[in-house]
């Protein structure tokens, strides 16, 4: 990983910061959680198939709870990411091929679509905003060289619907290390830096970083002695990571549930997957896991099969046998996980499910979740939707549903 000298620009007036500060990011020995001590993690979940709980087999149908909100429409080519908040970060697409893309936000309060980011600070024919992330105190962003493959992750302090104050540096890497899968929870960010599969630093160890708005150091905060299999979820004071484990024993990927108000110096809750199992995403809703799979390896038992997993009582998981399209999330007892079509509701206490289905003209294109993890208040999707005249996609949409306290 290329580490940035500690430096201090300033832009020309009118771009995305008055002005930018390097973080300093280092690797020091024990500085960050290692993930790999065998003796330090629980033994790998294997139960058998016939232990899980089929929602659709086992659970009752009723009628959706959630109370239909808002429905707002943006410009086409507009992509939600998934937030915590009442801001949403958007990727909207550029008036132009330079910017190709601008980094923007969804105020949920207005259903007003404002840029925050309106070109890349480094202005290059080839530079472009690559990836963005936002709580309703930070906003970070990635910025991706398509011909060098070099990338640049920033962060700043976010109010408002504006960055405020300097924007920081926070990471840099090249075609040997993966751009940063990251996040935004309150005023932190938490992302992961991990060699690429096709580089030459294959073997090199995968780190978690964590930076506080305002702070001049980003801190590594979990090691992994390989890749991370997925990004990181929060979910209030908590986020979900999954590093390798049980390193010296083979392929183990530990879903591990961190404490924010520590800097992830308490692990929380761990559930080691069985041995070559990589799950598609894992997040934390109140104190349950759910695990998506979207691959059947043929072993591990139960978790080595496709479908979305919510951890249970006495050792039991609720299973939903379907190909997991995106992360799930969930409020309280209710779990939403999306199909190709629609998503599915479940209630774990209740034992019922219901269905939320997909927004008429998108399904060709898919309707997806602007959330993870736990949800606050409000369930949000975005939908490419087709002109009903011409079949050709003409805007997208974007739907917020009310979930009940405990629903």
């Amino acid at each position: 990983m290329h580490l940035p000298r500690l430096t201090r620009r300033s832009f020309l007036k009118g771009s995305a910061a008055a002005g930018i500060a390097a973080a300093a990011v280092t690797i020091l020995p024990g500085c960050a959680n290692s993930a790999s001590q065998a003796d330090a993690v629980p033994d790998p979940t294997v139960i058998p198939e016939e232990d899980g709980i089929d929602a659709l087999e086992s659970f009752t149908y009723k009628d959706l709870s959630f109370t239909p909100g808002q429905t707002i429409e943006l410009p086409l080519g507009s992509v939600l990411l998934p937030a915590e908040g009442n801001w949403i970060p958007v990727m909207s697409a550029g008036s132009s091929a330079m910017p190709m893309v601008k980094g923007a936000v969804l105020s949920l309060a207005s259903g007003m679509l404002l840029d925050v980011v309106p070109q890349t600070l480094t202005v290059s024919p080839t530079n472009v905003i690559y990836d963005v992330r936002c709580s309703d105190d930070a906003y970070a962003w990635v910025e991706l060289d398509m011909i060098t493959r070099d990338w640049t992750l920033y962060g700043s302090r976010f109010s408002a619907g504006s960055l405020m104050g300097t924007t920081s540096m926070l990471a840099q890497g090249d075609k040997d290390w993966d751009p940063p899968a990251f996040c935004c929870t309150g005023s932190r960010v938490l992302w992961q830096v991990q060699p690429s599969l096709s580089g030459d630093k294959t073997s090199e160890t995968s780190y978690a970083y964590l930076w506080n708005v305002g702070s001049s150091d980003a801190e590594a905060v979990v090691e992994s002695h390989g890749r991370f299999a997925t990004a990181p979820v929060p979910s209030g004071n908590t986020v979900t990571l999954t590093p390798r484990v049980r390193g010296d024993e083979g392929v183990f990927y530990g879903v591990t549930c961190y404490s924010l108000t520590d800097k992830l110096a308490t692990v929380i809750d761990q559930l080691v997957l069985p041995e070559s199992v990589r799950p598609m995403s894992a997040s934390r809703v109140g104190d349950r896991f759910v695990v998506s799979v979207e691959a059947s390896y043929g072993s591990g038992g139960l978790l080595g099969e496709m479908g979305t997993f919510i951890t249970g009582d006495n050792g039991k998981f609720v299973c939903m046998w379907r190909e997991p399209a995106e992360g799930a999330c969930g409020r309280g007892n209710t779990f939403i996980v999306k199909s190709r079509a629609s998503y599915y509701t479940l209630n774990v206490r209740n034992r019922t499910y219901s269905f939320l289905p997909a927004i008429d003209r998108s399904v060709d294109y898919g309707e997806f979740p602007a959330r993870m993890g736990e949800v606050i208040d409000t369930f949000v999707t975005y939908a490419t939707v087709k002109d009903e005249k011409t079949g050709y996609p003409s805007r997208v949409i974007v739907r917020t549903f009310d979930m009940q306290q405990d629903s």
